[in-house]
């Protein structure tokens, strides 16, 4: 059907869907749900915590195979977050094609923001069952599974009507949502202690360079094939991502708070832990603990979630609220698409070597660095509260000042889950990731929701305004609440956490 249309310029709106798209359909959800429970492992819910020594892999050197499992998290991670970034992008040529109301089509019937509104809420709710999947079924698994609806999902590029494309961009962004923490959470409990603060930080940073190559696929391709081809990506690159879980071992940590010791035992041994049999496992510090999301609001963590919340809203303004809409917003001061999406690129390259500075920082001082970056990118969209629509009246002006909310969002992201990752304890960890994570897009949630509302598009200095207030009051809170994770191995943390609230 996509390539019959193509005399039409790609535009499928309109089309019937014949029986075979129907059939079709119908066995993506039915594969979805038999592959979920094919991934639940048996005895994956025993709570007798495994007799060995974890700090041995926090002893283990940086070899081949880390190094090996940090290419392919990185691969998978800029995967994953190309799937939401692709909703700035194909914003434009979906309100056209559907006749939807734009900034630049004000009479449509449907506001074309209800396409993102769907994406966004899927990426929140997915945050949040991605993190329970990763405490229940496995870090591994869970990846494997986002894979997998990443495939599913691509077929949003060639539904006919944009009710469709609402129901099956929920769904996309049930997947996307939940591989950002649970990749993290992995990462940080197989990279050892003295590498693992500034390793999770630059593998983040990827985040900015799943912007360039998205930008520049919509002005490439994207240009020739329409807006749909975007998301037809979704099928090669999710392919990739369930190659890559050849690579990606399930987290030791995990299964040792299982008690499933054998298993993690030849994990060990693929990263040169050597596998300790101890009297009392490290990982008892946290055998009284419950599981749950409640368990993230009770003391110690309650500070620290707090400062997690608000910068995961603060930052998912910014990304979903001045990010999504700076394309649409260009066009409307004059700028055309392809000139529009250069722009954006052009300030995610400037930034892209800074992730170098930041994961130097937080190997330094993971508290400050959150503390600095939330400062950072607060007082940058004060200035463009500042400078208002005269921003874009000089070229270089703008591509510097937009180096901070397009690169320096995507750093605090990194930051945020990676933080997240280091401070929750093994049995809640995924959860504390998937609670940032989702908090980094519940943001967007909300002030696209009040553009659906409202049925307008804010303006540049308004959205810089309602981003840069949560992110004022994280740097203020993560003063008070935050502690110091560097070099210290995932127990230690834990621990130390657990003493100051007895």
């Amino acid at each position: 059907m996509f390539l019959q249309a193509r005399d039409m310029g790609y535009h499928m709106a309109g089309m019937s869907m014949d029986a075979g798209m129907i059939i079709g359909m119908v066995l993506i959800v039915i594969g979805l749900l038999l592959t979920t429970y094919g991934l639940v492992p048996l005895g994956a819910h025993r709570e007798r915590v495994a007799r060995l020594r974890v700090r041995a892999l926090d002893d283990a050197p940086i070899g081949r195979v880390h190094i090996v499992l940090l290419l392919v998290m990185a691969t998978a991670i800029t995967i994953d977050v190309m799937k939401p970034t692709t909703l700035a992008f194909v914003v434009p040529g979906v309100g056209k094609e559907y006749g939807l109301k734009t900034p630049t089509h004000p009479a449509g019937d449907l506001p074309v923001a209800l396409l993102p509104l769907a994406g966004i809420a899927g990426t929140v709710l997915g945050s949040f069952l991605w993190g329970w999947l990763g405490d229940r079924i496995g870090r591994k698994a869970a990846i494997l599974l986002a894979g997998v609806v990443f495939v599913a999902t691509a077929i949003c590029g060639t539904m006919p009507s944009f009710e469709l494309n609402l129901v099956m961009c929920f769904i996309m962004g049930l997947g996307a949502g939940g591989m950002l923490p649970i990749a993290f959470t992995l990462l940080a409990e197989t990279i050892p202690a003295r590498h693992r603060g500034w390793l999770l930080v630059l593998i983040g940073g990827d985040i900015a360079g799943a912007y360039i190559i998205t930008s520049w696929l919509s002005s490439t391709i994207g240009a020739t094939y329409s807006w749909r081809v975007m998301w037809l990506i979704g099928f090669p690159t999710g392919l990739l991502l369930i190659l890559l879980t050849r690579w990606i071992p399930e987290s030791p940590r995990f299964l040792l708070a299982l008690g499933r010791d054998q298993e993690a035992q030849e994990v060990l041994r693929r990263y040169h832990a050597e596998a300790i049999p101890v009297e009392e496992s490290e990982l008892e510090v946290e055998a009284g603990l419950r599981g749950g999301y409640p368990r993230l609001f009770q003391p110690p963590f309650v500070g620290i979630s707090l400062v997690l919340i608000l910068t995961g809203l603060g930052v998912g303004l910014v990304t979903y609220g001045f990010q999504l809409w700076m394309p649409s917003n260009l066009r409307a001061l004059g700028y055309s698409g392809v000139t529009a999406d250069k722009i954006l690129r052009d300030s995610a390259i400037i930034g892209l070597p800074l992730n170098f500075v930041v994961a130097y920082c937080y190997h330094r001082s993971a508290k400050w660095t959150m503390v600095a970056m939330s400062t950072i990118l607060a007082l940058s969209l004060f200035g463009f509260v500042l400078l208002g629509k005269h921003v874009t009246d000089h070229r270089v002006v703008l591509n510097a000042l937009l180096v901070a909310p397009i690169w320096g969002a995507n750093s605090v992201v990194a930051v945020l889950v990676s933080y997240s990752a280091e401070v929750y304890p093994t049995r809640i960890r995924s959860r504390g990731s998937g609670l940032a994570a989702g908090m980094s897009k519940l943001g967007g949630v909300v002030i696209i929701a009040l553009v659906v509302a409202a049925v307008a598009t804010p303006s540049i200095s308004t959205s810089a305004l309602i981003s840069a207030i949560p992110m004022s009051l994280a740097a203020i809170a993560a003063v008070v609440y935050l502690v110091e994770t560097r070099r210290r191995t995932l127990e230690d943390i834990t621990a130390a956490e657990l003493r100051v609230t007895a």
